[in-house]
């Protein structure tokens, strides 16, 4: 499959990257370390992501020619869709801008694509970014390894995460070899956040209720909270983790309205608790411990179905 990828990287000269709406660390990370090797190549690249990259992302290389939007009538020999788990949380209709389509994930059930590059045991896509980019002797240059250090140390929370494994840390130690600092990365990603963000964290767990059992536990963000805030979505990355953090919770969930009557879950937790399951049950999908969906109706009928769900998946 490696070897497919190699050659059409060889063969071919024009390039689309797209990754998911709402990026984390491991899609934009995995789409400029791709983007920025293939300009080193020698390559014409156009990389987009509808929700564009995130302030606490823009320190890396090439961030400035993520683009948003692309011309319907834009063609490319080949367009890779990087960690979207679901041709459509691409956002753009990918396949009708190339001739060949690339599909690599660490995502399960992300099986489009007329090459499907698909790794679950791999703690991120940028892993398998880094395998292809070794396949093609490509001699990395610091630029493409901290995209690819930031993609992997976000998608393991830090190597905490389930999903760390030996070549996770094999992979981060070579790259932290060609001259990364740890610390100015951990810092751009963990330690720049935006006065908004505190603020919203705020007006947010207040909203924390903890299951009868003790077992789950959620936070909700309406979009009168937000407003109040003053801060956009991008700045709740990461709030699904503070209700999981609490002693006993096995499964923590953040709902986040995007509509009137419409909730983004986003679910996280320990051990072996399968919530990408869960998530599938309700038109979502993700990893055994995240994942994530969208779901219809009332703030409370929400809230009611998922603990519902999570009633009978801990029972």
């Amino acid at each position: 499959m490696i070897q497919q990828i190699v050659e059409q990287i060889e063969f071919n000269q024009r390039f689309l990257i797209v990754s998911h709406v709402n990026p984390d660390g491991d899609a934009i990370g995995s789409t400029l370390g791709l983007a920025n090797a293939l300009r080193e190549m020698g390559k014409d690249v156009v990389a987009v992501n509808v929700d564009g990259v995130p302030q606490i992302m823009q320190f890396l290389s090439g961030h400035e020619q993520i683009v948003q939007t692309l011309a319907v009538n834009e063609t490319f020999d080949v367009a890779f869709v990087l960690d979207a788990g679901d041709l459509t949380r691409a956002g753009i209709p990918a396949e009708k801008h190339c001739r060949t389509l690339i599909n690599i994930d660490h995502h399960p059930h992300s099986d489009f694509g007329d090459i499907c590059y698909l790794d679950t045991s791999a703690s991120a896509t940028a892993i398998l970014i880094d395998r292809i980019l070794n396949a093609c002797q490509y001699q990395m240059s610091l630029a493409v390894a901290k995209c690819l250090y930031l993609g992997i140390l976000s998608d393991t929370g830090s190597f905490r995460y389930s999903s760390t494994n030996p070549e996770a840390f094999a992979v981060a130690g070579r790259l932290v070899g060609l001259g990364i600092d740890p610390w100015d990365v951990a810092c751009y990603l963990y330690e720049s956040l935006a006065p908004e963000r505190m603020r919203l964290l705020g007006l947010v767990l207040p909203s924390l209720e903890i299951s009868p059992c003790g077992r789950y536990a959620s936070v909700t963000m309406t979009n009168e909270i937000l407003k109040q805030s003053g801060a956009a979505e991008e700045h709740t990355d990461g709030f699904v983790n503070y209700p999981r953090a609490i002693r006993g919770v096995e499964v923590a969930f953040f709902l986040r309205q995007i509509g009137p009557d419409s909730f983004k879950i986003s679910f996280r937790s320990r051990g072996n608790i399968d919530v990408g399951t869960l998530a599938r049950k309700l038109g979502g999908g993700g990893h055994h411990n995240a994942a994530g969906a969208e779901i219809t109706g009332a703030l409370e009928d929400a809230r009611a179905t998922v603990s519902r769900l999570l009633d009978q998946l801990l029972n």
